[in-house]
């Protein structure tokens, strides 16, 4: 696969980690204008109740011309505490939660200012989980309209399928299964607490193709 060039992701979703681990080498973009309701500011869960979308609250000091870079994370709410809580009861009978606990917690103990920090702790910390250490990863320093990596900026999106690109994600067992079936493409945290180590491999193994 052609080196990638994604959109920043808050606990992105099983979908993208495919994508970025099997390219081997990924850009994120950080120079573009923010687009309100994606998965940059939140991530879907699956709980007793069905799907649940953490958002993390944020402030725009330049209205709809800010760059993701100077997105600002609105710490005047409790958001850290309120999602931590909902991953928590929703992922704690899982068979890896204990496993993964600590590592994640520590995401939501911290306070970060701007919204790209923190999601690039966040992934430093899910490849660590993961014991990925091959792919090379960097950040834009401009935004480029016909960048030369495979451009799926956009095919990430809450509200609509995958877009320039087919993935086929096989099916794993998960909480709430049982209640709600088969919940695909959740959040990268659902496949992790549910599959432990061979969440790796299942990444590796997803049916991938990008539309050029």
């Amino acid at each position: 696969m052609k080196p990638v060039l994604l959109s920043l992701s808050y606990l992105p979703p099983v979908s993208w980690m495919a994508v970025a681990i099997q390219s081997g080498k990924a850009a994120l973009e950080v120079h573009e204008t923010y687009p309100k309701q994606t998965f940059r500011n939140r991530c879907n869960i699956a709980t007793a109740s069905g799907i649940l979308s953490l958002t993390i609250p944020v402030k725009r000091i330049n209205g709809n011309h800010t760059k993701i870079s100077d997105i600002q994370i609105d710490n005047s709410k409790n958001w850290q505490q309120l999602h931590w809580r909902s991953i928590v009861t929703a992922y704690n009978k899982t068979p890896y939660f204990l496993f993964y606990r600590d590592l994640l917690e520590s995401l939501f103990t911290r306070k970060y200012d701007l919204l790209v920090d923190f999601d690039r702790e966040i992934l430093n910390v899910l490849l660590k989980v993961l014991k990925f250490k091959t792919l090379e990863l960097c950040y834009t320093e401009e935004y480029v309209t016909k960048p030369e990596y495979s451009d799926l900026r956009n095919s990430f999106h809450p509200k609509y399928p995958l877009r320039d690109i087919n993935c086929v994600l096989p099916r794993y067992i998960q909480a709430f299964e049982e209640i709600h079936g088969y919940l695909p493409d959740l959040s990268i945290i659902d496949l992790l607490f549910n599959l432990g180590p061979d969440a790796l491999p299942y990444l590796q193994s997803a049916e991938l193709s990008i539309h050029e």
